[in-house]
């Protein structure tokens, strides 16, 4: 079992590929934030339900119930973490001098 690397997030080709530019349909960061909520969300929902089903018998491969919670626990704590420094972005430019 051969362990892959990560694709960058957005699908860009590497670390310089330029950003993505914003969709003429008005795509933006508000747009690219709430899909990635729904992402997380996706992901709670699927480690709830594979944990019930684990629970009520339904499910026998406690391995992959285990990487469905602990893939939805990591999303959590990354979305907790990028939060806490766009909070602390916030206040350090609240705090600025003009």
């Amino acid at each position: 079992m051969a362990i892959l690397p990560i694709p960058p997030i957005g699908g860009a080709a590497g670390p310089s590929a330029a950003p993505a530019a914003p969709k003429a349909g008005g795509s933006g960061f508000g747009d690219l934030l709430s899909g990635e909520l729904g992402k997380l969300d996706n992901l709670q929902q699927q480690a709830s339900t594979a944990a019930q089903q684990l629970a009520t018998g339904q499910a026998t491969d406690v391995s992959s119930v285990a990487m469905e919670v602990e893939r939805a626990s990591l999303a959590l704590q990354l979305a907790a973490q990028v939060r806490n420094k766009a909070v602390e972005a916030y206040q350090e430019l609240f705090r600025m001098q003009v």
